[in-house]
């Protein structure tokens, strides 16, 4: 049975953050974290609102939403990469002159292509 955290204070897990999604959805998180594996090693995180992946040193990404039918990923860099396909919004965070969030919205398995895994691998090395 699914169980939701009843305190702030409570750590929400993986599950909590899957439960309820379409198998589809579910897929997709589990084919993003096996092709980041595939760079190399990170943890989850899951927090209030999403969960960050990090390598032993730093969050590299954070899946921020779980839809119906798409997962949605930032990736936190210190400039914006603004000659790209995969990214749909690219975001200087306020208050912070050098981070700019990165929105990568992942609809099937195949959108993880050459161009992201190039972001992933830029993020991991930042990380390391």
């Amino acid at each position: 049975m699914h169980r939701t955290p009843q305190h702030t204070n409570e750590q929400k897990t993986i599950a909590d953050f899957l439960a309820g999604k379409s198998e589809h959805t579910v897929a997709l998180f589990n084919h993003f974290v096996q092709q980041y594996q595939l760079i190399g090693p990170v943890t989850l995180h899951p927090a209030k609102t999403m969960i960050g992946m990090a390598t032993p040193q730093r969050r590299i990404a954070y899946i921020t939403q779980l839809g119906k039918n798409f997962m949605q990923v930032v990736f936190p860099f210190q400039q914006p990469y603004r000659d790209n396909l995969c990214f749909e919004k690219i975001a200087q965070v306020p208050g912070q002159n050098h981070q700019y969030n990165h929105h990568f919205r992942m609809y099937a398995p195949e959108d993880v292509n050459e161009e992201i895994q190039q972001f992933m691998q830029i993020a991991y090395n930042l990380g390391s």
